[in-house]
C-alpha cells in the first residue's frame, strides 16, 4: 500500500510555482528521503523540482512526457506519451470523444517530435543520471486528469527506482486517487472539493520558456561538477 500524505483541503492559491515547490519539499522532509533524484516535469514542474531539490539536499533532473490533446480542446489531456514512446490512453474519454485512429497517431507523431526536440536540448546541458536504487521523486506544478504524471512514473518504475515518491502541490481527490496507484509514496499539498484547472490555484502562472528551462540545468550541471571537485 503507498504511503498517502494529504497536507489540507485548502483552496488558497500559491504566490507562484517556487513558493509551491518550497512548501512541498518542507513537506518532503518528513518522509525522510536520502538525497533523492528529484525529477521535474516541463517545463512548470522543472520550477517546483528546483525548489524541492534545495530543500531535501536532492539532485535536479528533467522527465519528459507529453500529454495527447483532444480534438478541439488542446488543454484537455486524452492520454500522454513519454520520452520511450509509451502511450497511455484515456479510452473511456477517446470512446466519449468519438477520436479517430488517424487524429490520434499524428497528435502521438506531433508530441514524439516535440519531445526529442526537448531532449536534444537538455541533454548537451545536463546529462541522465541512472534511476536504478535511487530515491526518486517525479512532480509538476499540479495536475488536473493526472495522464501526463501516470506516464512519467511508469517510465521511472521501469529502471527500479529504491523507492518512487509523486509529490504535487495541488489536484484533484480523483486523480491523487489514481497517482497513489504507480508510486510508493504521494505527499499532496492542497487536494480542493473545487478544481477546474492547475492555473486556478497560483496568483502568478506564467509560461515557463525554453530558454529557462535550461538555465536551471545549467547550473544543475554546474553544482554536479563542483560537487565532484
Amino acid at each position: 500500500m503507498p504511503d498517502i500524505r494529504i497536507i489540507s483541503r485548502s483552496s488558497q492559491p500559491f504566490t507562484d510555482r517556487t513558493e509551491a515547490g518550497r512548501l512541498l519539499g518542507e513537506a518532503l522532509v518528513d518522509v525522510k528521503l536520502k538525497r533523492p533524484l528529484v525529477l521535474g516535469i516541463p517545463r512548470g514542474g522543472l520550477i517546483t523540482a528546483l525548489e524541492i531539490a534545495k530543500v531535501v539536499a536532492g539532485e535536479l533532473d528533467i522527465m519528459i512526457s507529453r500529454k495527447l490533446r483532444a480534438p478541439f480542446n488542446p488543454e484537455l489531456a486524452m492520454g500522454a506519451i513519454t520520452e520511450s514512446g509509451r502511450v497511455f490512453l484515456d479510452e473511456n474519454l477517446v470512446g466519449a470523444l468519438g477520436v479517430t485512429s488517424e487524429y490520434l497517431e499524428q497528435e502521438k507523431s506531433f508530441q514524439m517530435k516535440e519531445i526529442q526536440r526537448r531532449l536534444k536540448l537538455v541533454r548537451t546541458v545536463l546529462p541522465r543520471i541512472p534511476f536504478d536504487g535511487r530515491e526518486v521523486v517525479v512532480t509538476d506544478d499540479g495536475v488536473a486528469t493526472g495522464s501526463t504524471m501516470r506516464s512519467a512514473l511508469w517510465v521511472a518504475r521501469q529502471e527500479h527506482p529504491a523507492r518512487l515518491v509523486c509529490a504535487l502541490p495541488v489536484a484533484p481527490a480523483r486523480t491523487a486517487d489514481e497517482l497513489a496507484k504507480f508510486c510508493d509514496s504521494l505527499v499532496l499539498l492542497r487536494m480542493p472539493d473545487n478544481f477546474y484547472a492547475v492555473g486556478q490555484f497560483y496568483t502568478r502562472f506564467d509560461q515557463v520558456e525554453d530558454d529557462q528551462v535550461l538555465d536551471i540545468l545549467r547550473h544543475e550541471a554546474e553544482r554536479r561538477r563542483l560537487e565532484v571537485r
